[in-house]
C-alpha cells in the first residue's frame, strides 16, 4: 500500500488546513480558493487528496521581493530624545489639566462678579489633584536620578 492509499486521520487533515491558512494569510490563495479548499481538506480520506491540495500553491516570496514592508522596531522609551528639564516635564504633565483648574478659576470669578462679592473658592478643589501630580512628578525625578546614579557608581 503506498502513501495515494493510505487513509489520513483528524491530525493530516488539520495540518494541511492550517497550511492553507497560512497560505490565505501570505496572500497566494484568496478566499474563495480557501474555502473551497479547506472543505475538501476535512472531506478528504486519503494523502493524495490532501497533497493535491497544496502541490500547485505559489512558494513564498523571499522578505526583500515582499510588498508587505517589515515593522520597524520601536526605539527604547527615552532613546533619541533629549533630557527634558524638570519645569518642562512637569509642564507637560500638567499642561492639560491645569487648564481645567483655569477654567474653573474662570467660572467662579464670574459667578462671584455677578453676585457682587467673593463667592466661596471652590476651584481650590480642583487644585489639589493638581499638586499631588506636581509633586510626585518632582519627587519622581529626583528619585530616578538618585537611581541612575547609584546605578552608575555600582558600574564603575
Amino acid at each position: 500500500m503506498g502513501r495515494e492509499d493510505m487513509r489520513a486521520g483528524d491530525g493530516d487533515r488539520k495540518a494541511v488546513a492550517e497550511q492553507l491558512k497560512s497560505a490565505l494569510d501570505e496572500g497566494r490563495l484568496d478566499l474563495g480558493e480557501y474555502d473551497e479548499r479547506l472543505q475538501r481538506a476535512y472531506a478528504a480520506k486519503t494523502f493524495a487528496d490532501l497533497d493535491g491540495l497544496l502541490v500547485d500553491l505559489p512558494g513564498t516570496r523571499p522578505v526583500e521581493h515582499s510588498q508587505i514592508q517589515p515593522a520597524a522596531t520601536p526605539a527604547p522609551a527615552g532613546a533619541g530624545q533629549p533630557e527634558r528639564s524638570l519645569g518642562r516635564q512637569i509642564l507637560h504633565w500638567t499642561g492639560p489639566y491645569g487648564s481645567v483648574v483655569l477654567v474653573c478659576v474662570v467660572i467662579w470669578a464670574i459667578t462671584s462678579a455677578s453676585a457682587g462679592h467673593l463667592t466661596y473658592f471652590w476651584p481650590i478643589w480642583t487644585l489639589i489633584p493638581l499638586i499631588f501630580l506636581v509633586s510626585g512628578q518632582a519627587l519622581g525625578d529626583r528619585g530616578r536620578d538618585r537611581s541612575r546614579d547609584r546605578r552608575r557608581d555600582r558600574n564603575r
